[in-house]
């Protein structure tokens, strides 16, 4: 019997939060700060390599009123094995100085804000409103934008689109640690490469 849409989504949240019940955040931080800047070096880098990186970082500067203490040549070499250092130490600077200069070393709680700072697209956005704030979001990566591809739950025309499907499909209160589930569940079962779809509890059901 063929099922909905909206009962295939409902299945699928249920399997995710049978595998994944608890659902830490992968990037470590101490603040929304440091959420923040963690975020931005997880572009096209794993979360494994930068929190191996992080806690260099964190020891000399873990608050925007040091960081801009630092020249951005200093960040880059701290940061480069993350990749894209060129452009990641010059938004870490600036964005650290917007920081101190406009919003007294605090990081805003606005998508609007947030987005305005350097380096801070809608999703680094989402995950800081989501994981530092509580404010609902569905942050979609490139990773989560494949799965819901390969379940059949959004058409995979480009990440925007993906994250309006999946808010249209789960309910808000479920946004926030489903976007978890779904790295946690995708990094175990259901990978890029190697994918083997009949070890896939959710594939095996429904992709």
């Amino acid at each position: 019997m063929e099922i909905s849409l909206t009962q295939k989504a409902e299945a699928i949240a249920h399997l995710l939060e049978q595998y994944f019940p608890e659902v830490p955040v992968p990037l470590q931080h101490h603040d929304a700060y440091t959420l923040l800047i963690a975020v931005l070096l997880s572009a096209q880098c794993t979360d494994e390599r930068v929190n191996k990186i992080t806690p260099s970082l964190f020891a000399k500067a873990n608050n925007p009123f040091d960081m801009v203490k630092l020249r951005v040549e200093e960040i880059r070499e701290i940061i480069k094995p993350c990749g894209l250092s060129p452009r990641k130490s010059q938004s870490i600077h600036d964005l650290s100085s917007v920081l101190v200069e406009r919003y007294r070393g605090e990081v805003p709680q606005t998508f609007e804000e947030l987005e305005e700072l350097s380096g801070v697209g809608h999703k680094t956005a989402s995950v800081v409103m989501s994981q530092a704030f509580g404010v609902p979001a569905f942050p979609v990566d490139t990773h989560i934008h494949r799965l819901a591809a390969r379940w059949g739950l959004s058409d995979g025309r480009n990440v925007e689109k993906t994250e309006r499907d999946l808010k249209n499909l789960f309910p808000i209160e479920k946004w926030n640690k489903l976007h978890l589930q779904f790295i946690y569940f995708g990094r175990k079962y259901c990978p890029a490469r190697g994918h083997e779809p009949e070890k896939c509890p959710i594939c095996v059901k429904f992709a």
